[in-house]
């Protein structure tokens, strides 16, 4: 039976962090608010804890889960090298809807599934989720909805989706923007080499490519032509 806590109410929000914290420990699921949308977290350096975490979306390893950090120190903890480019959208945009996919540490043991040596990192403008975050260490997260449904934007929708494979709920009202982050990779900066310095924008949510471009410049990749105009035409 998962257990629900509404953390806007003063009187519930330790019993919910440690709540949230024990059943993290345990390698169980919570279901947490985020800045973007509601979020399902597992322990990220815990390879039974991901799994849970994919099988109760319906996804399999090659959609590994991102992991979002309660501070940047914790990030650069995570991935091999933290280029300037990639330190300076972290001051613009952390925290906040910017997810920021980089080379991973090679000395981590851990198991997000398919990442090609890679982990997608975010910091969430939420104080709910930055406080368990810095309680926790990072969370491996994936928006609160089963595989092809709509992300969450309440706990009434994340709970209507995945039910009791959730330990702990925790209600912070509705999430912030409803809009998923924007998704770059950033692997291209690190490493030197011949590879072309360029940054991709692998989707595009709460953080605008013409924001991006203001602290990237040049270095994000052009953005796409306008789609070509359907012509009318008889059969």
């Amino acid at each position: 039976m998962s257990s629900v806590f509404d953390c806007l109410d003063a009187s519930q929000l330790l019993p919910a962090m440690r709540a949230a914290r024990t059943t993290i420990a345990r390698g169980e699921l919570i279901v947490l608010p985020t800045d973007t949308v509601y979020g399902v977290g597992a322990d990220a350096f815990s390879p039974a804890a991901v799994k849970r975490l994919l099988e109760a979306k319906g996804r399999g390893r090659n959609q590994p889960p991102p992991v979002l950090v309660g501070t940047t120190d914790a990030m650069r903890a995570l991935v091999a090298e933290v280029p300037a480019e990639v330190s300076a959208l972290v001051e613009r945009f952390w925290p906040g809807a910017l997810t920021i996919v980089l080379p991973t540490q090679p000395s981590l043991t851990w198991d997000l599934g398919d990442t090609k040596g890679t982990v997608a990192v975010r910091m969430p403008d939420n104080t709910i989720a930055r406080e368990l975050l810095q309680e926790t260490g990072p969370l491996a997260v994936s928006s609160a909805n089963l595989t092809g449904q709509p992300a969450a934007n309440t706990i009434v929708e994340a709970q209507n989706m995945l039910a009791d494979s959730i330990g702990v709920y925790l209600d912070g009202g509705e999430a912030g923007a409803g809009m998923s982050s924007t998704i770059i990779d950033a692997t291209q900066l690190v490493g030197g080499g011949e590879a072309e310095r360029v940054v991709r924008v692998l989707r595009e949510g709460g953080i605008t490519r013409a924001q991006l471009r203001d602290v990237l410049g040049d270095v994000l990749e052009p953005d796409p032509a306008p789609a070509e105009p359907e012509t009318g035409g008889t059969s």
